[in-house]
């Protein structure tokens, strides 16, 4: 009795240190899985480029599975082609290699050698389809892929099916940014005005504006940016030592009202409209 007692309690000890190494390691998963639901719509809006300085994490040349990388100084003019793949469950909640939380319905992506963060876009060659990211993480460490995208930008890519597709990468930063094409096609960068002085405009002309700073590189930065994201004409005023960065003219309110919503749920919440350039 004693013997088959003590056997029952060894079995339930060895199953209780088996049900605990399930979750022990960085990961709760072994292998990455699809999430539950799909995006929501406010889940599939493009990441906005912003003047961020490089994070403090992920920026130093590294070395995975005995394979050395270094990261690149600027991301100026960087372009690749190659297979993009996009992580989900597995990685969602954990930490990217900057530092920050990883939630695979943000626009985000992991890429090998790209200072942290940098904004790209992602263009799924098989359709056209192309998608705005932030990348703030490393990998995939694959040799056969490029670059590792969030679950909301692959759905955007539409290649949750296949899980993979053949992507062009072009960098979006600051000294480029008035080059970016849309769908493939070459187009003229927006008008950016660089100094301006303040001009009322006519009456039925609407503009948002989106931050002021007391920083020319940081209003001229964010007004190339916010042009080439937006095709529109961005200015940025100088008036008492403050540059005001503003979007417009738009002459239709409905027009006004969305793209202050998108500025606003973007990381511009201070954004608001304005009849003329000089309230």
């Amino acid at each position: 009795m004693h013997s088959k007692f003590h056997t029952i309690i060894v079995s339930l000890l060895l199953f209780l240190l088996s049900a605990c190494s399930v979750n022990t390691g960085r990961y709760q998963q072994k292998h990455d899985s699809t999430p539950d639901r799909l995006p929501h719509p406010h889940e599939l809006k493009d990441a906005i480029p912003r003047d961020e300085p490089k994070s403090r994490g992920g920026n130093k040349d590294y070395t995975v599975l005995g394979k050395h990388y270094k990261v690149l100084a600027n991301a100026d003019n960087f372009q690749q082609t190659g297979i993009a793949s996009y992580y989900g469950n597995k990685f969602h909640g954990h930490l990217t290699s900057n530092g920050e939380i990883y939630n695979m319905y943000d626009m985000s992506a992991a890429h090998k050698t790209l200072p942290l963060p940098t904004y790209v876009k992602v263009t799924n060659l098989s359709n056209n389809k192309s998608v705005i990211v932030r990348v703030n993480d490393r990998g995939p460490f694959h040799d056969d892929r490029i670059i590792d995208l969030s679950y909301s930008a692959a759905y955007k890519l539409d290649m949750l099916k296949k899980g993979t597709a053949q992507v062009k990468i072009e960098s979006i930063n600051y000294l480029t940014a008035q080059r970016a094409k849309e769908n493939n096609k070459a187009t003229l960068a927006p008008t950016i005005s660089h100094f301006q002085t303040p001009q009322f405009a006519d009456a039925q002309q609407h503009y948002i504006q989106v931050f002021a700073t007391k920083s020319i590189e940081k209003a001229k930065n964010t007004a190339n940016a916010l042009a080439a994201l937006y095709q529109k004409k961005v200015n940025w005023l100088a008036q008492d030592g403050i540059f005001r960065v503003q979007i417009g003219p738009m002459t239709s309110e409905e027009e006004v009202q969305q793209l202050l919503q998108n500025l606003r749920e973007n990381g511009y919440p201070q954004a608001f409209p304005r009849k003329n350039t000089a309230e």
